[in-house]
């Protein structure tokens, strides 16, 4: 059943440079989500940041790929900027370490089965040992590495689907973890799985997130860069993305 209390309106999206955005908050994406679980059909959820439009803006498959998602989350101070810039006043970020978070609480209240999927050997395996000492009964079902070729990914899924999840979270950075998703959907059976970026990074504890202060100061993505000097590729879409916004609003 949907969060108590939690309106779940019907779909209203935004295009940032074609890609749609849901103007969502976080308890109605919640909402939604605890929906697309008593269906009988797999719901894709993408968290969309600046660097996800820019893929999109220049791969057409990944475009088309967002475009048939179930949900698509403003993940990100840049996505409310160009929001704001056409008119639409985003109500908060939904991102995906937040919302992977929340939904790790809502397995532990629920009994949701939670698979990890993604990072480095051993980082999903700590991120779930840590999860489940922040909410004891996180039903985490099973936790698998992300460094596997394309080729395998079938092998994978069926390795995933015997653990029967309902929520599947895939940290393989995109575009690949949103790839993953929608090629093996039908053979997992997950009712909802969503791409989550950096997230197991977060939750094991080898990644830092940014201090309160820096988030307010949307200053997030030059802590990762001054953690991490490896993202600069990623770091540096977000002037392209700024630029971007700003010749499709002249």
């Amino acid at each position: 059943m949907a969060t108590p209390g939690v309106e779940v309106a019907p779909r209203d999206c935004v295009r940032i440079l074609g890609v749609p955005i849901d103007c969502i908050t976080m308890d109605q994406t919640l909402a939604k989500i605890e929906l697309f679980l008593t269906s009988d059909r797999p719901h894709l959820v993408v968290t969309a940041d600046a660097t996800a439009i820019v893929i999109a803006h220049f791969n057409f498959e990944f475009q088309t790929l967002v475009e048939s998602a179930d949900l698509v989350t403003p993940d990100g101070n840049g996505i409310l900027w160009a929001a704001k810039r056409k008119g639409r006043e985003l109500p908060e970020r939904v991102s995906g370490v937040d919302l992977a978070d929340k939904l790790c609480k809502l397995s532990a209240d629920k009994g949701y089965r939670v698979f990890l999927l993604g990072a480095a050997q051993g980082i999903a395996e700590l991120a779930a040992e840590k999860l489940r000492l922040k909410y004891p009964g996180c039903n985490i079902v099973g936790t698998r590495h992300g460094f596997f070729p394309a080729e395998s990914d079938e092998v994978v899924a069926k390795e995933i689907a015997a653990t029967k999840p309902d929520i599947l979270l895939v940290a393989m950075g995109m575009p690949r973890q949103e790839q993953f998703i929608r090629s093996t959907q039908k053979t997992i059976g997950a009712k909802v799985a969503i791409g989550v970026g950096g997230t197991l990074d977060v939750f094991s504890g080898k990644a830092k997130r940014a201090p309160v202060l820096v988030q307010k100061l949307k200053m997030e993505w030059f802590w990762r860069l001054l953690l991490n000097p490896k993202k600069i590729a990623k770091v540096k879409m977000i002037p392209q993305f700024i630029m971007l916004v700003l010749r499709e609003n002249r």
